[in-house]
């Protein structure tokens, strides 16, 4: 299909089900997009608001309104001029017994189950039973609560089946009757055996690199592809896969080379596999570059100290990037993955215990060692075959043998390593191990630096977000220029996005901090002012005003506490979601009441005002950007005009969708309607066959310019570090040369350029500017 113009995400939920986006369709056509992008829409947990966690995926979601009314929707956007596009979750599945058809029915019969290929199960590992960690404490005190009623086992709402001829006994004998164990929560940390999503032991994995499986859980979706319902796909999680590539290509072939694009987290200067059959990433890569350029490299040393002197955070706590991301990555994988680790371990034995003499006498112990050691120095989310020696490098492993205080002992890390490059031998084991290597190596990077440092590490909130690199958080316009002729040059059909249902912080949230790395010493002073309102921890208190700033200083306590007591469980410093303590976060509570969200917001809300024109610049800045920049732009829901919102669930909240609003658009949302209404009407400048060119300025302040020209029919340019700008004096003597032609604003009166203009004049209502080739009289055209 021919990719996407733009695309817009809708977040379903109960309160927002299939017959509500059809009512937004008025308002979305207005926005000149060209498909509406659906969160999940396959059968999930009643009530779920995100629709991640799937039971069936022969059905369409009944509580959003089922197959017909999304086949409604369909028609209905058709008849708008849209498509739509269709996030999927072939990963994994809800782990609820009652509600997943399949995993019932592999606890009743287990491995006999024809669907217990369906599911990374370890039958030896469970003496023959699966583990479900389910209960709220040990056995013994919960044995009270199960019953059993009409031939199911009960535990509170939960339900569970029974094997044949097993209804009869006594509780103790029926639990042990059974092809699964009942067991305390806590127990999942180290006993699990089947592979989840991450650390949530609520969503089970799924097996679709088994054909038969795959066709089974794509079954609904292709039906939807090839009926014309949907006609691309976003997918979800595919590091999580035991083998993307291969099931990347079995799925291009099934759609018949639909739109695709892919849920893959890039590390640094990490592409995306050529190889893949995809139009490329969701866009977190984009996210990053557009992010960067709005840090002041600056800015950012004096930023650093001072953080490191007002939160006296240790350097491996929190006070410095990598040693803060080692000790995280250490802790969950001896803690939150152990279960993890354990598996590779039992499949490390195995196949040492069947090799060469070379292999026999490696320890469990040395092999678990080896294991922890090279997986915290896997430095993306997972390696792939094609490469893998770049990311488990000998030097990575000469490392690693520093665990060890024996050297003969230290051989047990090249074993591992060489297990998860593949040059032990081939087999059921060796295979396995390379891809459960390769998962459990996503889901540390995924919990130790999205889920943990991010929330130690916190000199500059803005620069935590998915994809992003508190340890390089700037990026100079020649590294922006480079990524975007990369991507129009490898991959013009990429997505590209600003903020997501997953992002920590919206874009205007992120913008407004940014301009924290422009004026250190103004964040101290704000930092004293606010100093009397007793937060339980210096590095609470940091983070607290920081997002205080981004939210622009209203007193929103609730969302605001919601916030800072996720941060503060997934830091996992002083209290943390499995073992919390109350008084702590009781004092959080309060700190939040009485400073960001009581009498000293209006401090905040002076530091605000004060900073609101760079704010303002940085979020119309990376609006623009992302709309013309190479790639498949997806604006979130709400995010076309200003949108404040902190992590989920705040993120995932309903927003209005109001026809009149694009009358008299604000700010942000004139650009982005102007932005979307160009690609619509230039859909060469900016597709597949699309150019890039980046525009240098010239003169005194040409660093704070980022310009491009697409395809010689548009130009792009923003302000970046607009608050050191003005310090500075401005654009005085500083000018940027259009291509050959005559150029028409598009946003603003229609004002016409040509050759060198100063951006003093360029910029003289909008910190941005959009311009078009003017064709036909008065302008060069281009035949």
């Amino acid at each position: 299909m021919t990719p996407p113009i733009a695309t817009y995400r809708l977040q379903l939920q109960p309160r927002f089900p299939f017959s509500a986006a059809e009512e937004a369709l008025p308002y979305l056509a207005g926005l000149e997009i060209s498909h509406v992008h659906l969160s999940p829409v396959l059968e999930a947990v009643p009530g779920s608001t995100h629709g991640y966690d799937v039971t069936d995926h022969s059905r369409v979601r009944e509580e959003l309104g089922g197959e017909a009314q999304l086949r409604s929707l369909a028609a209905r956007a058709r008849e708008h001029g849209l498509g739509l596009i269709l996030d999927i979750v072939p990963n994994h599945m809800s782990a609820a017994v009652r509600h997943n058809r399949a995993l019932w029915d592999v606890l009743r019969a287990g491995p006999s189950s024809p669907y217990a290929s369906w599911f990374d199960i370890d039958w030896e590992a469970g003496g023959g039973r699966v583990l479900l960690p389910v209960l709220a404490g040990p056995l013994a005190e919960e044995m009270a609560r199960l019953t059993v009623r009409d031939g199911e086992l009960h535990y509170g709402e939960e339900r569970f089946p029974l094997r044949e001829g097993t209804a009869g006994l006594p509780m103790a004998e029926l639990l042990d009757a059974q092809f699964y164990r009942l067991c305390w929560w806590r127990l999942a940390r180290t006993e699990l055996n089947y592979r989840r999503f991450f650390t949530i032991s609520e969503l089970i994995g799924v097996r679709v690199e088994d054909e038969s499986v795959f066709a089974a859980t794509h079954a609904k979706i292709l039906e939807l592809v090839h009926d014309g319902v949907v006609d691309g796909l976003r997918v979800d999680h595919p590091d999580g896969l035991a083998e993307p590539e291969a099931y990347l290509r079995r799925l291009n072939e099934a759609t018949g080379g639909r739109w695709t694009v892919v849920e893959k987290i890039l590390t640094g200067d990490e592409r995306l596999p050529t190889s893949w059959t995809v139009a490329g990433t969701t866009g977190y890569d984009a996210l990053r570059h557009i992010d960067g350029l709005f840090v002041d490299p600056r800015g950012i040393p004096r930023l650093d100290a001072q953080y490191r002197r007002f939160t006296a955070m240790e350097d491996d706590r929190g006070g410095r990037w990598e040693p803060t991301v080692r000790r995280a990555a250490h802790r969950v994988v001896a803690h939150e993955l152990a279960a993890e680790t354990e598996h590779l371990v039992r499949l490390a034995r195995r196949i040492c215990a069947t090799g060469g003499p070379e292999l026999r006498d490696h320890a469990p112990w040395a092999l678990r060692l080896a294991l922890r050691e090279l997986l915290v120095r896997v430095p993306v989310y997972r390696p792939y075959l094609s490469g893998a020696e770049l990311v488990l490098s000998a030097s990575a492993a000469e490392e690693a043998k520093s665990a060890f205080s024996v050297a003969e002992e230290a051989a047990a890390v090249d074993v591992v390593r060489d297990l998860a490059l593949g040059r032990l031998g081939e087999g059921p084991d060796h295979a396995r191990f390379r891809a459960r290597f390769a998962q459990t190596s996503s889901a540390l990077h995924a919990k130790s630096v999205e889920d943990t440092a991010f929330y130690r590490y916190t000199p500059l909130l803005s620069v935590n977000e998915v994809g992003g690199d508190p340890g390089r958080p700037a990026v100079e316009p020649d590294e922006f220029h480079a990524f975007c002729a990369h991507l129009a040059r490898e991959w013009p059909s990429t997505g590209t996005v600003l903020s997501t249902h997953d992002t920590k912080r919206s874009a205007e949230v992120r913008a407004r901090i940014a301009v924290l790395s422009e004026c250190p010493e103004r964040w101290a002073a704000l930092l004293e002012r606010v100093a009397g309102a007793g937060a339980p921890d210096p590095h609470l208190a940091w983070n607290a005003w920081q997002t205080s700033v981004g939210l622009g200083g209203l007193p929103e306590t609730e969302r605001l506490e919601a916030a800072l007591l996720k941060a503060v469980r997934e830091a996992g410093l002083h209290t943390t979601w499995t073992e919390q303590d109350a008084a702590y976060e009781k004092a959080v509570s309060a700190f939040v009441e009485q400073g960001p969200g009581g009498q000293l917001a209006s401090a905040v809300r002076e530091f605000v005002s004060d900073i609101a024109g760079a704010a303002r610049a940085n979020s119309l800045g990376a609006a623009l950007l992302h709309l013309t920049m190479p790639g498949v732009p997806d604006v979130y829901q709400g995010t076309e005009a200003e949108y404040a919102a902190l992590v989920d669930p705040d993120n995932r909240r309903p927003v209005p969708f109001d026809p009149a609003a694009l009358a008299e658009p604000g700010d942000k949302l004139g650009v982005t309607l102007a932005a979307l209404r160009t690609r619509r009407e230039l859909p060469e400048a900016f597709g597949a066959s699309a150019t890039y060119e980046a525009l240098p300025a010239r003169g005194p302040r040409a660093g704070h310019c980022v310009a491009f020209c697409r395809s010689g029919e548009a130009v792009t340019a923003v302000t970046r570090l607009s608050l050191r700008l003005a310090e500075g004096g401005g654009w005085a003597g500083t000018e940027l040369t259009l291509p050959d032609g005559q150029w028409a604003e598009v946003i603003g009166a229609g004002r016409q350029f040509s050759g060198a203009v100063a951006l003093d004049e360029l910029f003289a209502t909008y910190p941005v500017a959009l311009l078009r080739r003017v064709v036909g009289e008065g302008g060069a055209g281009r035949g």
